[in-house]
């Protein structure tokens, strides 16, 4: 998935969709992107020590006849250096394997993926309630959520909403949400998954009399990890 690339242009037809969305129902509709829901610092860290690990125990398979090797090569060999050499390239391999794991994107092939489906749901969450969704009037909120580096997106409802719609109206707008971004059409995308939403909310919570925009309809675009 490439990076979502939102400009100006972008930000304000996503701010207008919400608010025509909007216009026909009483529900809240937010979105946010982030560029990562996690570091997964720990991840990358047992990932390099275990490759370094790897290293070592390999070189004491053949601790002898690198030794032996050694000091045929070596005039002034001591017995020391293979012990020196083998404690220096577990630092090499574990530092090399640690830039490595900390290449963008990289870590979606040491990281479990359920573990990633849950930190995306952890800052969805968070985020949620940062963004006072949780405390509509009528508990009516919904957030869009998309998290770049772990390719995921999560469509958060309040009570008031899953009370009435199921979690199937939402996977499909999340499934046509991530094609879109797959296909570098994030902006278009995420104006249809808003669109999407706001249709199925109209017809559950069509707009009060005296309905009041109680959220930003802008794109929150998020920091790294909390």
């Amino acid at each position: 998935m490439k990076s979502p690339r939102v400009s100006d242009e972008d930000l304000q037809r996503i701010k207008d969709a919400v608010a025509l969305a909007e216009k026909k129902t009483s529900g809240e509709i937010a979105t946010a992107l982030t560029e990562e829901s996690s570091d997964y610092a720990v991840y990358e860290i047992l990932f390099a020590l275990a490759g370094g690990a790897v290293f070592y125990f390999a070189g004491l398979l053949f601790f002898g006849p690198l030794s032996l090797a050694a000091e045929n090569l070596f005039w002034d060999y001591k017995p020391i250096y293979p012990t020196i050499a083998l404690g220096v390239g577990f630092l090499l391999v574990t530092g090399i394997l640690y830039l490595i794991a900390n290449i963008p994107g990289f870590d979606r092939f040491i990281v479990p993926k359920k573990i990633m489906a849950r930190e995306v749901n952890r800052r969805a969450v968070l985020h949620f309630a940062e963004a006072g969704l949780f405390d509509t009037r009528d508990r009516t909120g919904i957030l869009i959520f998309v998290s770049r580096r772990e390719q995921r997106v999560e469509i958060l409802a309040d009570k008031g909403i899953s009370a009435k719609v199921g979690q199937d109206a939402w996977d499909g707008i999340m499934s046509k949400l991530i094609e879109g971004i797959r296909a570098d059409r994030f902006a278009d995308a995420l104006i249809e998954a808003v669109g999407s939403c706001g249709v199925i909310l109209a017809q559950h919570f069509p707009i009060k009399d005296d309905d009041t925009n109680e959220l930003s309809d802008g794109l929150t675009i998020l920091g790294g990890d909390q």
